[in-house]
């Protein structure tokens, strides 16, 4: 922001003297970043002469000059935008003599120029003479070099700290447009270049009525961390994981606007983990199917963010500084070659090669670990214990198994076309493949503006979300239908009360971590459309109390009561008894734990998370796609009703397999047309 305070300070000075004399006039407009419209302004010249007032930076800042006694017209006179996104000058001007660096204007230029670093990768200037005999001189600058640069990561590692801990990691970034690359192609771009790591992942969102601000793609971890029978220790993964996290402290940049995501832990937590957390639900040893690990994440300290706000991709790394910083240039070197890097991966020319497809057979059929009847004497059982008063709620599930002959990358493809959600995800765990498009949040962490202790003001706490969903009707075929259809579910006692009851129950969930002063339901029973259906959704959230960490509220809400029932414990022992077998992936979480972050105070801090549950997910692995659906059993359920709740929440996943087989079938078949003829 130096550059911006320099030159608006020359700015307002000149303005000032420009409107004393009275035949210009000046306007000077802020555009904030996250609103994109103008902040508000202070009048400083008690006319039109203004300078921003806003704590964000700048998007954009521009100043027109209306003048009199000569100037032909209205021209745009100056625009700057701030440097870690773009900053630029477009200045028309009848004099280049006003523009010397010692005139009056000198500083708006010069602040561009010192934005650009005055180099060929980051910016220009140049004088261009109009017939007009006006002069224009047109300054840009895109961050292609390395932001923060060398010098400004040095003043941050030198600054005093009021924490004994110092970081240990420098987030850096270069940016490039979006528009000719998708996080799909950046996927099979990356993965394609580190044939040497099979691990990766995909994160995108689309949200239930507009597309979600970011996606995150990385490839080639520095570390993979699993856990359970024949894959680690068979125990509580949340210590090892939080321990790893903690050797990492990322510094805080000032003025650096990068994603939530810049680097950290990205995988995730096996429904069975729950035995760790709540020992009454281990019960008898169950079957594994799967044979995957409890828990797997990969360690990234690198990551390419899509930012579909300003559609631009930012391309992050971390500079590892060491205690005491004498290796500093070498370090930002080396974080700077594994930027480029991607960057030259990614801005490669020629197309995208897309995973190799084995000839696909059609006509695959599922085939369920319990059938009908099972489904439904779990459902008579679990309505016994309602009876007695044992549970109120649970949540018995069954699994498909899959054959199919698809790459797991174009199952994916094609469910993020037909089903698209607030959590769209691909994983590839080496030896299996994780697909999904779950609606919904299990828990994130936010930091609150308002996040402040009375007693003790400092360090700021973060605030705690989940999102209960329970209540589902279809999508209309028209918005009549679609509105129609809302208010049948907001009038369904059944569906209000299983959602009030799995309200309470997130709550007492995040009662358990956060200040109860600060816990309130922030929305209730509102419905959300998605692709196919309408859901009733709450949000509820709270203060994390200062004793507590991120973690302790990962396991107070983990597994969601949407997945488990009421109360929680109980109805997790009894559905552990009737399944006899792990649920692996499903009803579990998947999702990202950040490094710890500097605080602006300088204070260490839990850095981000934001996990989901794994509803509407696939296991791809040895050629069999594993999907997994189950639903709310209450004192009056109807078993054949709710087996057919099962087949109708997997038929989504079941079509996007079917007929991305078809597709490929009838490409397979085209092309071995064509190379007869």
């Amino acid at each position: 922001m130096a550059f911006l305070d320099k030159a608006n300070k020359d700015l307002g000075e000149g303005q000032a003297a420009a409107q004393r004399g009275g035949d210009t006039k000046f306007s000077f407009k802020a555009v904030d970043e996250d609103s994109a419209v103008p902040t508000s302004i202070r009048d400083v010249c008690k006319k039109e002469v203004y300078v921003s007032d806003a704590d964000e930076p700048f998007v954009e800042v521009s100043l027109r000059w209306t003048g009199e006694g000569g100037l032909p017209n209205e021209v745009e006179f100056a625009k700057l935008i701030r440097h870690w996104e773009a900053a630029s000058a477009k200045i028309d001007i009848m004099d280049p003599a006003e523009w010397d660096p010692k005139g009056r204007y000198g500083a708006v230029v010069e602040a561009v120029r010192e934005a650009s670093r005055g180099n060929d990768n980051g910016g220009r200037g140049e004088w261009q003479q109009e017939e007009n005999k006006t002069e224009e001189l047109t300054l840009s600058h895109h961050p292609q070099q390395l932001e923060p640069s060398l010098d400004t990561v040095r003043s941050i590692i030198q600054r005093p700290r009021r924490s004994g801990r110092r970081p240990t990691l420098v987030p850096v970034y270069r940016q490039m447009s979006s528009d000719l690359l998708t996080p799909s192609a950046a996927y099979l771009k990356l993965t394609a270049s580190r044939s040497s790591s099979e691990y990766s992942f995909l994160f995108e969102s689309a949200a239930t009525e507009q597309v979600g601000r970011w996606s995150f793609v990385g490839a080639g971890p520095r570390k993979v961390l699993t856990t359970g029978p024949g894959f680690g220790p068979e125990t509580d993964p949340l210590p090892g994981l939080e321990a790893e996290l903690a050797r990492e402290v990322v510094a805080d940049v000032p003025g650096l606007r990068l994603p939530p995501l810049t680097g950290g832990a990205i995988g995730y937590v096996g429904y069975d983990c729950v035995r760790y957390f709540e020992p009454k639900t281990a019960g008898p040893v169950v079957r594994d199917v799967l044979g995957i690990p409890e828990s797997l994440f990969m360690l990234f300290d690198s990551v390419v963010a899509f930012d579909r706000y300003y559609g631009v991709i930012k391309v992050i790394g971390y500079v590892r500084v060491s205690d005491d910083g004498s290796d500093l240039e070498e370090a930002y070197g080396k974080a700077k070659k594994a930027v480029d890097d991607l960057v030259d991966v990614l801005d490669a020319p020629g197309g995208v090669e897309t995973p190799r497809q084995p000839t696909v057979h059609l006509g695959r059929t599922a085939q369920s670990n319990i059938g009908r009847e099972g489904y439904e004497a779990h459902v008579r059982r679990l309505k016994g214990h309602i009876k007695r008063g044992d549970i109120f709620q649970a949540v018995p599930s069954q699994r498909l198994s899959r054959p199919t002959d698809l790459h797991a990358f174009n199952i994916y493809r094609h469910l993020r076309t037909v089903n698209p959600s607030p959590y769209l995800f691909y994983l590839d765990c080496r030896d299996f493949c994780i697909v999904g498009a779950s609606p919904e949040l299990l828990v994130k962490t936010e930091m609150d503006p308002d996040g402040l202790d009375d007693e003790d003001p400092s360090p700021r706490r973060p605030r705690v979300l989940t999102h209960p969903i329970a209540g589902t009707v279809l999508r209309g075929s028209s918005t009549a239908e679609d509105a129609r259809l809302a208010s049948e579910l907001r009038a369904s006692l059944k569906d209000r009360a299983e959602h009030v009851m799995l309200v309470d129950l997130a709550r007492n969930d995040i009662n358990r971590v956060c200040d109860p002063r600060t816990v309130r339901v922030d929305r209730l029973m509102e419905v959300e459309k998605f692709s196919h259906v309408q859901h009733l959704v709450s949000q509820v959230s709270g203060l994390l109390r200062s004793e507590k960490t991120r973690f302790d509220a990962f396991r107070s809400v983990f597994p969601a009561g949407t997945v488990s029932g009421a109360p929680k414990v109980r109805a997790m022992e009894l559905i552990a008894t009737l399944e006899g077998e792990k649920r692996g992936v499903y009803a579990g979480a998947v999702g990202y734990f950040g490094y710890l972050v500097e605080g602006g105070d300088g204070e260490v801090v839990d850095g981000a998370m934001d996990t989901c549950i794994a509803l509407r997910t696939m296991v791809v692995k040895d050629g069999v796609a594993y999907l997994q659906a189950g639903g709310g059993i209450v004192f009056d359920s109807d078993e054949g009703d709710e087996y057919q709740e099962t087949i109708n929440k997997l038929g989504a996943n079941m079509q996007c397999i079917a007929s991305a087989e078809e597709h490929y079938h009838h490409l397979q078949q085209r092309q071995t047309a064509d190379g007869k003829q």
